[in-house]
């Protein structure tokens, strides 16, 4: 197998990433054929994947825009995956020049080409570290040098929940991560939910039975279980919603069916 200039000396490009799959779902080009595999084996029980990612990226674009509409000048997007067009960076440094942005993410193709895409750029960073190990991503170089935790903070869990067992205690980490911020930050948070997907639930397990075989089990949690993330929060209206439903540039009614797969909210601190 062909290991191209791009691919960290240190990644087994034989086992599949989800921040690879990801970026495959969105057409990027930073995956590799095991990649593509996987992700056209859980396409085959859940064709409307790259769709629910569209609408991921579409919802965060605008959380970031509100974000900064609010006042807030720093970014911390954790599970941030592999640059594509419309980074939180571009859309948080076009709407307010000078915002500060931190990467975080534990895969080492993401991480690399977050590097590479942020050359040059000062007020943005990327760190290698994992969202289980919150006290890590805190006290990184990176978000000690761009990020002042005793001013209001826009903390970006996007489609990296649903990767947390409950053995890991993602609420937890999440209370830990906002534990730490200023009052008058946001937590803006996506998850993987059968409620909403246009599919029998048996059907959509098949695409969940994909991740737990690459080792990457897909947590599927109800409303409730995710509205839990926001305990002692303030919620944004609409509230927590399906993504095409939260403060849309469009009308909902033309979204494809897959994009109200799962939630979107934003949450506040007191």
């Amino acid at each position: 197998m062909e290991r191209p200039a791009w691919a960290p000396r240190s990644i087994d490009i034989s086992v599949p990433s989800v921040s690879r799959m990801y970026d495959y779902y969105l057409g990027g080009s930073h995956n590799f054929e095991v990649d593509r595999e996987a992700a056209r084996r859980a396409m085959e029980f859940m064709p409307g994947l790259p769709k629910i990612m569209q609408a991921n990226r579409a919802f965060m674009r605008r959380a970031v825009r509100y974000a900064a509409g609010q006042g807030l000048t720093q970014f911390l997007d954790i599970g941030s995956g592999i640059p594509t067009f419309g980074n939180v960076h571009e859309v948080a440094q076009a709407a307010r020049p000078g915002a500060r942005v931190v990467y975080v993410d534990h895969d080492p193709v993401a991480v690399a080409h977050s590097q590479a895409v942020l050359e040059g750029n000062d007020d943005a960073g990327v760190v290698a570290a994992d969202l289980r190990k919150p006290r890590e991503i805190l006290h990184s170089p990176e978000v000690e040098r761009l990020i002042d935790l005793n001013q209001p903070v826009a903390l970006l869990l996007v489609a990296i929940l649903h990767f947390v067992e409950d053995e890991d205690d993602p609420y937890g980490a999440v209370a830990e991560l906002c534990g730490a911020l200023a009052p008058g930050s946001l937590l803006v948070l996506t998850h993987a939910s059968y409620e909403g997907i246009p599919l029998p639930p048996e059907r959509a397990g098949g695409a969940v039975d994909v991740y737990e075989g690459i080792r990457n089990p897909l947590i599927m949690r109800s409303r409730d279980e995710i509205a839990r993330f926001f305990e002692g929060y303030d919620m944004v209206e609409p509230g927590l919603v399906a993504m095409p439903r939260w403060r849309p540039d469009t009308a909902p009614e033309d979204e494809d069916p897959y994009a109200f797969s799962g939630f979107a909210g934003v949450g506040r601190t007191a």
